[in-house]
Order: C-alpha cells, then sequence, then structure tokens
C-alpha cells in the first residue's frame, strides 16, 4: 500500500515538471524522458522496484531535466548540451535497467 502512494506522490511531483518542459523545441530529449519515466513507473507497479531504488531513478530524472531546463534557458539547446543531456540520459537508462533487472524486489 505504501508503494501506491509513493508512486502516486511521485507522478504528482514529476508530471507537471515534465509537462511544462514539453513546451521547448526539444521533442527528442522530452519522449526519451517520458519513456523513460513510465519504465520507472512500471518498474513500481510490478514490484520490480522497491522505494529507495525508485526515488534514486526519480533524482536521476530530475537531474536529468535540470541539465535540459537550463540547456533551454536561452531558447535553444546547442550540439554540444544536446550531446550531454543524451549521455546523461544513457546513463540513466542503464540505471533503470540494472534497478529493474536485479534481484531486490518488492514483497
Amino acid at each position: 500500500m505504501k508503494l501506491k502512494h509513493f508512486a502516486a506522490a511521485v507522478a504528482l511531483i514529476i508530471l507537471p515538471g515534465l509537462a511544462l518542459a514539453q513546451t521547448g523545441s526539444t521533442p527528442r530529449v522530452d519522449k526519451r524522458q517520458d519513456r523513460q519515466q513510465q519504465r520507472i513507473d512500471k518498474g513500481v507497479q510490478s514490484g520490480a522496484l522497491n522505494e529507495k531504488e525508485a526515488a534514486r531513478l526519480q533524482k536521476g530524472q530530475q537531474r536529468v531535466q535540470k541539465m535540459e531546463d537550463k540547456a533551454m534557458a536561452d531558447g535553444k539547446m546547442t550540439k554540444k548540451e544536446r550531446a550531454r543531456i543524451e549521455h546523461a540520459q544513457d546513463r540513466q537508462n542503464k540505471k533503470i535497467a540494472r534497478q529493474k533487472h536485479d534481484k531486490q524486489r518488492v514483497k
């Protein structure tokens, strides 16, 4: 039951920020952020991610989102900024996969 409350709280915190982020001109980055967020949410729902794992992954997602927000502060994203963000997303992607497929489960 705690896990459902945690997932709901995370969704309430993250989703408005993602909606605001979508107003920029970075659809590729935003779409990937959404897919990774969905993977985290599904991991919580299935029990593949426990609360601590999900919280750590959420923190990583927020860090990537802050990078994107900072890059878009001037209204456009350079190739170098995009490469840094995509590299951060790659690392986050691996972390999500690693945590979802480890032996820790919610019982």
